[in-house]
């Protein structure tokens, strides 16, 4: 239905059938439908999966998995060969339930996107179900308010979800499960500090504690529950291999104690359990089928399916992707928090950030943020993407649709005088976008004196014919300068007859009014000057010292009318989302600069 929608919302009869009223009912049913299928992962999944032939049916079992990316023959042929398709293990059509996992520690960002959009696709493919779950077994870094915002980023990509469960739901289980472990000598209660526990860990060497009896374990647990000072001293961990070559096997920790109160159940519990524990329990319990997990944790999944068998829990088949690493970007959430809580940033929110709030405020549709991750596929490789792929997506979305307006800088901005002008100031009511009549109309006032930008000045030589757009030729016959050469003022004539086409210069103006827009308008670098941090690099020693330039304009009446969100082009200047709306003369309109994937550093 969906390509249905397409093909005729992007015919080229379209528009003029639309607007001739002479089928109103097609007209009525295209508008009921494409409202049905507004769901933009539903859209970009249907145009983009489809064409690639992820999106084709497949058998009630499927034991292989297959890469979606290759060569560049193998992409040349992805969407006309069968082998293009990603399969899971052992995959029943209407028997997937996958989880996507987040951990309430901040806001949901770009690659914890791919996870989600991953989930959602295998969901989709096989008639089956996705989970919510939040990972909640961090008290210390957790709140109310992540929650909140990761599921609204989560609904902001569309990803449609079963329920919503928290890992503190099985609390009582998991501790159950934990001394019943203890019982069995599969685990045991460790007071070695934790410097020492990881070099012992790292060198293959076994704790004084894990030789303790079941009885001496019992009492530490006990300890641990109460959150008594002795308790506090130690910690729980299973009992699996400390010569295994895999050090995710030797002996993890299933339990620490915090004291912290936790964001849903306050001060109940004094422990909690490690991810490494929780997570296989959970998984099983909850009946997930298939748990997503990225490339970087492949070496703990020896260990999520032996602690799953010492649970005596159903195994969960286990499918890898790789991260999506981002030049110039951090995905650590806890460095990221670092630039929260030093004001090197105004929020999760802030346009600098790689979270999906951020990338969203700055002006990026999910339309595109959900075609830049599915052309990835479920690729196992390991990459490191550039953000101009991301952004010139973006582009030819925004591009088509977008209004466009006009503004000069304010800064040494010149005055050109028409002598032959109108008398008397006039008004046009023209299209704020010339291909796409859903933008809507401006009025655009003509005057005898007219603002330009001064680098256009610069450009201007004394008898030149210019273009001013959305109006005509003019002749500019004198450039008055002061005594150190700078531009003060331009006197011309309209020419209207002349040919656009022969002009060197097509010039963006304002008329001198009273109406004209305040604008700031604001542009962003990457908070980081490396492209990628080597492993043990310090990112405070790569910190970009400037990564926010905010310039005054002036911008065309219309402007007051902007709503928060709404996307536009200034002409010649670029494109921009409107993040503070007009509210008053004195406060200018924010405007947020998006990039449209050609840009190099702003701030150089």
């Amino acid at each position: 239905m969906t390509n249905i929608l397409y093909s005729i919302g992007t015919g080229q009869r379209w528009e003029s059938i639309r607007k001739s009223n002479k089928y109103p009912n097609l007209v009525r049913w295209y508008n009921s439908i494409s409202a049905e299928y507004s769901n933009p992962l539903m859209e970009v999944t249907a145009l983009y999966v489809g064409k690639k032939g992820l999106g084709k049916p497949v058998a009630a079992k499927s034991k292989e998995v297959k890469n979606v990316t290759g060569d560049s023959s193998d992409k040349a042929k992805a969407g006309s060969r069968s082998s293009s398709e990603i399969d899971l293990p052992d995959a029943e059509m209407g028997k997937v339930w996958l989880r996507f996992a987040p951990e309430p520690s901040g806001f949901l960002h770009i690659g914890h996107a791919k996870a989600a959009l991953l989930n959602q696709y295998f969901a989709q493919r096989y008639h089956g179900e996705v989970i919510l779950r939040f990972d909640d077994t961090n008290p210390t870094k957790e709140s109310n308010e992540f929650v909140e915002n990761l599921i609204k980023d989560v609904e902001t990509l569309g990803i449609k979800y079963q329920k919503i469960t928290y890992t503190s739901d099985y609390f009582s289980k998991l501790m159950a499960l934990a001394e019943k472990l203890i019982k069995e000598g599969k685990a045991y209660v460790d007071d070695t500090p934790r410097e020492q526990m990881q070099k012992e860990r790292m060198d293959g060497i076994e704790s004084k504690c894990r030789s303790n009896s079941v009885e001496e374990n019992l009492k530490l647990w006990k300890e641990m529950i109460a959150g008594s000072e002795r308790g506090l001293q130690c910690c729980l961990r299973g009992k699996l291999d400390m010569q295994d070559p895999n050090k995710s096997l030797r002996d993890p920790v299933y339990y620490r104690c915090n004291p912290v109160p936790h964001h849903r159940i306050g001060s109940k519990y004094k422990i909690y359990p490690t991810y490494d524990f929780a997570c296989p329990f959970v998984d099983a319990e909850e009946g997930i089928t298939h748990a997503l997990r990225s490339s970087e944790y492949h070496d703990r999944n020896a260990q999520y399916h032996r602690i799953q068998e010492d649970m005596g829990m159903r195994k969960v088949h286990i499918y890898e992707f790789s991260r999506l690493n981002m030049v110039y970007t951090l995905l650590s959430k806890r460095k990221l928090l670092w630039f929260v809580q030093n004001g090197k940033v105004d929020g999760w929110d802030d346009p600098r950030f790689p979270t999906v709030q951020g990338i969203v405020r700055r002006g990026l549709k999910i339309e595109a943020l959900i075609q830049f991750i599915l052309e990835q596929g479920a690729s196992k490789n390991l990459n490191l993407m550039e953000w101009d792929k991301l952004w010139t997506l973006n582009k030819k979305i925004i591009d088509p649709v977008c209004p466009r307006h006009t503004a000069v800088i304010e800064e040494r901005r010149l005055l050109l005088t028409l002598t032959n002008g109108p008398d008397k100031p006039f008004v046009r009511i023209i299209p704020r976008h010339k291909k796409y009549d859903g933008a809507g109309e401006k009025a655009t006032t003509y005057t005898k004196r007219i603002w330009l930008d001064y680098a256009d000045a610069e450009c201007i030589s004394v008898d030149e014919e210019v273009t001013l757009m959305d109006w005509g030729n003019a002749i500019v016959k004198e450039i008055i300068k002061d005594q150190d050469g700078n531009i003060t003022q331009l006197v011309g004539v309209l020419h209207l007859e002349g040919s656009v086409k022969t002009t060197k210069l097509k010039l963006t103006w304002l008329a001198e009014t009273n109406e004209l827009v305040n604008l700031s308008l604001v542009e962003f670098d990457y908070l980081i000057t490396k492209k990628k941090l080597e492993e043990g690099e310090d990112f405070l020693d790569a910190l970009n010292p400037c990564t926010k330039k905010e310039i005054a304009a002036i911008g065309d009446s219309n402007m007051h009318n902007l709503k928060q969100g709404e996307i536009l082009q200034l002409e010649r200047k670029g494109y921009y989302r409107c993040d503070v709306p007009f509210t008053r003369p004195l406060k200018p309109v924010v405007l947020f600069a998006i990039p449209d994937g050609r840009q190099q550093s702003v701030m150089k």
